[in-house]
């Protein structure tokens, strides 16, 4: 077992409910955003093709965030999901650095979107989170151990976002790989992302 996303570059239209579902359901602070989606364009105009990128932690086989924690706060689970132990966490920010993805953060600290007090949900959610510590994107383990989808999956108007097992061949993450020739970013750098993308 090894969870993966797919999502189809033909279906995202860049409207950012990934994003804002993301931080609903994960309490993220005003600065944090485990879940972005960029904006590129290419071409000269009149010729122009403008495609919509998201981007979350890629969950890598070979992790590089994981090679740098000196603590061992970075870690992955057997079904290769990178998670951060908040507790081993010393701040250092080396993670950060070496993700070639850009798909780490630091906690440097916890304020509301509002000023100094808090809404009724930021008191709620801000306790899951620790300042001065690293912060990614999990694919909602927590909503997974529930035998729930990830909060941006399940919200995509656009259907563009696919989640299951990349090691069955049969399951549908695996199929659109192979139909749709999906393809992984930084695939030279040999860190081997769980999240691929099907060409626009």
């Amino acid at each position: 077992m090894r969870y993966g996303m797919v999502i189809d570059l033909r279906k995202c239209i860049g409207c950012h409910t990934c994003t804002i579902a993301c931080k609903a359901e994960n309490y993220t602070g005003p600065d944090i955003f485990w879940n972005i989606v960029k904006d590129q364009e290419s071409g000269t105009y009149p010729s122009v093709a403008r495609v919509f990128l998201p981007l979350p932690c890629m969950q890598c086989e070979d992790p590089a965030c994981v090679k740098a924690c000196p603590t061992r706060a970075s870690y992955k689970r057997d079904d290769g999901i990178v998670l951060v132990d908040q507790d081993k966490c010393v701040g250092c920010g080396y993670c950060v650095e070496s993700c070639p993805y850009g798909r780490r953060y630091l906690t440097k600290n916890l304020h509301g979107y509002y000023g100094k007090e808090w809404l009724p949900n930021e008191q709620i959610g801000y306790s899951q989170h620790k300042e001065g510590v690293a912060e990614k994107c999990t694919f909602c383990v927590h909503l997974l151990e529930r035998g729930k989808e990830p909060a941006c999956v399940k919200v995509c108007p656009g259907k563009a976002r696919y989640f299951g097992d990349l090691e069955d061949p049969r399951s549908e993450v695996s199929q659109l790989i192979v139909s749709r020739k999906g393809f992984q970013l930084l695939k030279e750098l040999g860190t081997n992302p769980a999240v691929l993308y099907l060409p626009a």
